[in-house]
């Protein structure tokens, strides 16, 4: 059985999708098939982390929304520049990215028309079946609404992501709360971009504390990834950063 994996926040601009992306990565790297889907359809962005560019995009997320095609047709294989295997399709390791798309009147479609959420979860185990995969992480929209927390309902770890920062305790806090009422079987934190001085004993206790959740890490602030601007996977640019090897400690604890 593949175990589905959602990282959430509940603030834009926490790292979500670059932790998404390269905890995929290491995954990948471990020997198994792995599928990324990024359901963040009103911003979506994490094709770019991929270097996929968009000329080789035919079908995005959307198209599989509106019947367009299938849900397979959305899926590249970003294998070759995500982690440097290429072999035959049945092999591991393997990864696929489904983006969603950037285009501007797909997205104001989605936002005025809106679509089947129900088609989504669909989606999500024809991919698991066609794909084989060992893993589906799915890069939700930030914040609540029917897509994510359909997204949260269905998974088997759930991964929040988010700053030493008041108003993200307070919406992360929001968030702990719907995932323990959905019953998921698994659910810890992550807490990114954090300052250095700041005391990281004090802060853990506090935030298992607050949200009766576990820190699976605590990643630092660093300037590394603000010169990498989501331009490739950062645990392959800087394989021995202390940012990596907190996400190494993430990618252990979603394999656990």
């Amino acid at each position: 059985m593949a175990r589905i994996i959602s990282t959430h926040s509940f603030r834009g601009g926490t790292g979500k999708s670059n932790t998404t992306a390269n905890l995929a990565v290491l995954v990948a790297r471990a020997g198994h098939r792995v599928g990324v889907i990024d359901t963040d359809i009103q911003s979506p962005g994490i094709h770019v982390i991929f270097q996929l560019p968009e000329s080789r995009i035919e079908h995005a997320l959307n198209d599989y929304l509106w019947g367009k095609c299938p849900i397979d047709q959305a899926a590249y294989d970003v294998t070759a520049s995500a982690i440097g295997h290429v072999g035959p399709d049945d092999e591991r390791p393997r990864i696929y990215l489904i983006p969603s798309s950037i285009h501007v009147g797909e997205i104001g479609r989605i936002l005025k028309e809106g679509y089947d959420v129900g088609k989504l979860n669909d989606g999500f185990q024809r991919l698991v079946v066609d794909l084989q995969l060992d893993y589906l992480f799915i890069d939700t929209h930030p914040g609540v609404n029917e897509e994510t927390l359909l997204s949260i309902a269905i998974s088997d770890k759930l991964i929040l992501v988010m700053r030493p920062d008041s108003q993200d305790f307070q919406g992360t806090a929001v968030t702990a709360e719907l995932a323990r009422r959905l019953e998921i079987p698994e659910m810890f934190i992550v807490i990114n971009k954090v300052p250095p001085g700041m005391d990281n004993v004090q802060l853990r206790e506090r935030v298992e504390q607050m949200f009766e959740a576990e820190v699976a890490a605590l990643l630092p602030m660093n300037y590394e990834i603000v010169r990498l601007a989501s331009s490739g996977i950062f645990v392959n640019r800087y394989p021995d950063h202390p940012l990596t090897l907190g996400l190494k400690q993430i990618a252990a604890r979603v394999m656990a």
